[in-house]
């Protein structure tokens, strides 16, 4: 079918969508939802059969609804209605949930309900959920919505009903937290209630600041309502029962510019004194190693893949002192909902110089892959249970092999923030994974790329089954069989003869300093288009237009 996607953004789970319909052979093209006449543009030049929004904050315009079906994926379960629908299911302790495709209506998430999926809600943020349960859900039950309107085949309830009267917006006032009264589970409830935004608003130091990304900070007690301290990027707060970290904090860096940056950092930005240093290995944004068997496992599941100059260190660090370790193959696992994502662009937006930042960034970034691609010593394994874009994915290509969870979605490509030109060795790194002409076209797409296409392209190595946590089991099995590959000691020797013959032909060095070279243009140029970009981008500049190559119909109108 010829179907238009409308969407408020082009989110993982509109990625995701996109990738699936396309596999099913469907005619897609997108528009961002922008503004009622832009979206009656788009039905008009695309001439769709089906509207599918996956993800919207205002209503399709009647007229569009009356004249062709508009699927909505609604976060819910069937009865379910309203705009916070995810939020007050975690902030109220729900134990399963669901993802509805309803038809709609002039009543907002009441109209025809075409399928539905349910799941137990794991205690985990919003974000988390959206993008594993949630996804999942949202995926099957739209494939299955378009089915049986292809059969001719009705909605499967005639109205969303069953659930009572639509939920409100879940408000700062509901969420806000009662530090002398809430317990440890409340707290944790409220803020993974509304990670990634809006955050709950709270005072540091009386400074207004929005909190995010919280763990139970186990065995640590203070006064309920005191900052206790800070380990790694994170601050502790005292509550009822307990204390809980907070990693990530969203400040007001100057007038109506908000940034989420890690907790320390937003502190420091603030103004605020030090708090007492604490000892905690369980605080969010921190990498760690585990041994199983003859595998290193190498964690690291930063805040939304993000890697900062500060976790660049850190992170190279742990590869270097993995690389003495005695583990014959060292796995990177990353974070299940991200693997990695590159440049950390919100505290590149917060330094004094973000051209200077984005050169530091890009440099230990480069660091991390140089250590990994001259680690000869032993297997280098990337296991991507989470998805990852930018120079994430060719972080993950520095490893001898890497294997990638079914359903993850990587963006392997700079370009769309701002005209890019990357580093991370990806002139390197890429053709000899799919050769020069296949990486020329697959940098030059723009489109997010599915886990099945990347290892049919030789991107990726092997195509493993199952949710983050039985994917990351699979893959220490896998590796552990290398570990013990009688094989092994012969292969080590192979790949330190291709990297010393490599690096004969062209060292590098020489990749480096002229992808740097580029990326210095970015940065420094006359060109600002990456700094407008990362500004908008991070500060969630509403969209003034949908990029051409996601909407089809303006690139090629149909006839």
């Amino acid at each position: 079918m010829r179907i238009l996607l409308l969407s408020h953004a082009f989110n993982s789970l509109c990625q995701r969508l996109w990738l699936e319909l396309d596999a099913c052979g469907h005619e897609i093209s997108l528009e961002l939802d922008i503004n009622d006449v832009v979206t009656r543009q788009a039905v008009a030049m695309w001439q769709p059969q089906v509207l599918v929004a996956p993800f919207l904050k205002r209503a399709i315009p009647e007229d569009i609804w009356r004249a062709l079906p508009c699927l909505v994926v609604h976060p819910g379960p069937p009865g379910d209605r309203g705009p916070s629908a995810l939020d007050w299911a975690i902030q109220l302790g729900e134990r399963s949930w669901g993802v509805t495709v309803l038809q709609a209506v002039a009543e907002m998430d009441a109209g025809p309900v075409w399928a539905w999926r349910e799941f137990p809600l794991r205690p985990a943020s919003k974000s988390s959920v959206y993008r594993r349960e949630v996804t999942e859900g949202a995926v099957a039950a739209v494939l299955e919505a378009l089915d049986r309107i292809a059969a001719g085949q009705g909605p499967k309830l005639a109205k969303n009903t069953g659930g009572g009267s639509a939920r409100p917006a879940l408000r700062q006032p509901e969420r806000a937290i009662d530090w002398t009264r809430h317990t440890v589970d409340e707290v944790l409830a409220r803020i993974r209630a509304a990670d990634g935004q809006p955050g709950v608003r709270d005072t540091l130091a009386g400074h207004p600041v929005w909190l995010h990304d919280a763990a139970p900070a186990p065995g640590l007690r203070g006064p309920p309502g005191e900052w206790l301290g800070e380990c790694g990027e994170a601050l502790a707060r005292g509550c009822a029962d307990g204390a809980v970290w907070i990693g990530h904090l969203t400040i007001e860096i100057e007038a109506g510019k908000r940034l989420k940056l890690p907790a320390r950092v937003a502190r420091a930005h603030l103004g605020v004194s030090p708090l007492p240093m604490l000892s905690d290995e369980r605080v969010p944004n921190r990498a760690r190693y585990e041994v199983h068997g003859h595998v290193g496992v190498l964690h690291f599941p930063y805040g939304n893949g993000a890697l900062s100059t500060a976790r660049c260190g850190e992170l190279l660090v742990a590869i270097r002192t993995a690389a003495e370790a005695p583990e014959r193959v060292l796995l990177l696992a990353g974070g299940p909902e991200f693997w990695c994502n590159g440049l950390d662009l919100a505290t590149i937006e917060a330094a004094a110089s973000p051209a200077d930042a984005s050169l530091a960034n890009i440099e230990a970034i480069d660091e991390i892959c140089l250590a990994l691609i001259e680690l000869t010593g032993k297997i280098v394994v990337s296991a991507m249970a989470g998805n990852a874009g930018a120079g994430g994915v060719y972080l993950a290509l520095a490893a001898d092999e890497v294997w990638v969870r079914r359903g993850v979605v990587l963006n392997p490509h700079y370009r769309n923030m701002g005209n890019l030109y990357g580093s991370e060795y990806w002139t390197y790194l890429l053709p000899r994974r799919i050769g020069a002409e296949a990486g020329e076209r697959l940098m030059a797409t723009r489109l997010p790329l599915s886990a099945e296409a990347a290892v049919r392209s030789g991107l990726c190595d092997a195509l493993v089954e199952g949710d983050p946590e039985a994917f990351l089991a699979a893959a220490v099995v896998r590796a552990q069989a290398l570990a013990e590959d009688p094989g092994l000691a012969e292969r080590l020797v192979a790949k330190a003869r291709q990297r010393a013959e490599d690096e004969s032909r062209k060292p590098l060095a020489e990749y480096r300093r002229e992808e740097l070279e580029k990326m210095r243009l970015n940065f420094y140029g006359f060109d600002t288009s990456y700094h407008v970009a990362r500004h908008d981008f991070i500060t969630k500049v509403p969209h003034s237009r949908t990029p051409l190559h996601l909407a089809r119909h303006r690139a090629r109108p149909r006839a």
